[in-house]
């Protein structure tokens, strides 16, 4: 091969290597959660958004990537005034998200920065109409302000503001101290309630132990004094009927006796005798209430009225 065949094909294959390098720069792969903003001879072409795509050599241009993600932007601490005239320093943190490539490439110089100085701004205006106790209890409500004033302010920059945050309020070192001593205070009294309380249900757990226990020795006692009534109830009962039935028992003899007596033959005169020594027993017994035949109360007043006979012949 000749030497000027051997620079024809070099320069061929050094014009391949460029086309080829030319034509995979044409090629553009936007990831999930990006765009890309193309411009075509300086003026905007369009939004690439995720997937393969491609662009003219020489005339297009990528001017702008970016990510569709939300985004958290952490600013500097800023000086702030509130109406009685206090000075602290507050620093925020916002939450957003492009909705619009183009707006954000187009809309704004520098969309961080000018978020930023939007932020700063908002804030001295709501923490100016305040008072220092109210901007340290309405954190909630300034976040919302603030959100509110943001998201329109931003919206023709293709940026919405999804959430904002009081990441930290710094009063002045005066205030500082004053807000930990009325903390400390505040401690101080809510520990000195919490021992109260707890020394107090002490006392009424205490009171009311003594009170169970009160109660349990009265149960106690009147369980006692009602079971040694019942048990001198049923002493009693048991002493009675033994006596009823010993009585029964000697009469059911005295009863049998006699009626063998009359089997047997035996005269008026012995059964008269035999009834005067049942009753006898009978009258030697504890019983209360005695029942007297009235064979035996005949017999009784015929012994009376022989005594007062023999009391008049002595007379005499």
């Amino acid at each position: 091969m000749s030497i000027g065949g051997l620079m024809m094909t070099t320069l061929l294959f050094i014009l391949l290597i460029v086309l080829l390098l030319i034509v995979a720069s044409c090629i553009r792969i936007v990831p999930q959660a990006h765009a890309m903003v193309l411009e075509r001879l300086g003026t905007y072409q369009g939004t690439w958004s995720a997937g393969l795509h491609f662009k003219l050599p020489f005339v297009d241009r990528i001017v702008r990537r970016m990510t569709l993600k939300e985004q958290v932007v952490d600013f500097d601490p800023q000086p702030v005034i509130t109406k009685d005239n206090v000075t602290m320093r507050i620093d925020t943190v916002v939450f957003f998200s492009i909705t619009d490539p183009k707006l954000y490439t187009y809309g704004v110089e520098n969309p961080i920065m000018a978020i930023e100085n939007l932020t700063a701004t908002t804030l001295r205006n709501i923490i100016g109409d305040l008072e220092l106790d109210q901007t340290l209890t309405s954190r909630e409500t300034i976040n919302a302000s603030m959100r509110a004033s943001l998201d329109v302010a931003t919206d023709p920059w293709g940026i919405k503001v999804n959430r904002v945050e009081l990441k930290n309020i710094i009063p002045p070192a005066a205030i500082q101290d004053a807000m930990e001593k009325q903390m400390k205070a505040e401690r101080e009294r809510r520990e000195a309630i919490l021992r109260a309380e707890g020394e107090k249900k002490s006392t009424i757990l205490v009171a009311e132990g003594k009170k169970e226990s009160a109660i349990l020795d009265a149960e106690a006692d009147k369980q006692a004094a009602i079971l040694h009534a019942e048990a001198e109830k049923e002493k009693r009962i048991k002493e009675a009927e033994g006596q009823a039935e010993a009585i029964l028992k000697v009469q059911q003899a005295n009863a049998e006796g006699l009626r063998m007596l009359k089997e047997a033959g035996a005269d008026e005169a012995v059964l008269t005798l035999k009834a005067l020594e049942a009753f006898g027993k009978a009258a030697d017994g504890k019983a209360t209430k005695i029942i007297i035949p009235s064979q035996i109360q005949g017999i009784a007043g015929l012994a009376k009225s022989l005594a007062e006979v023999a009391a008049e012949d002595a007379g005499e």
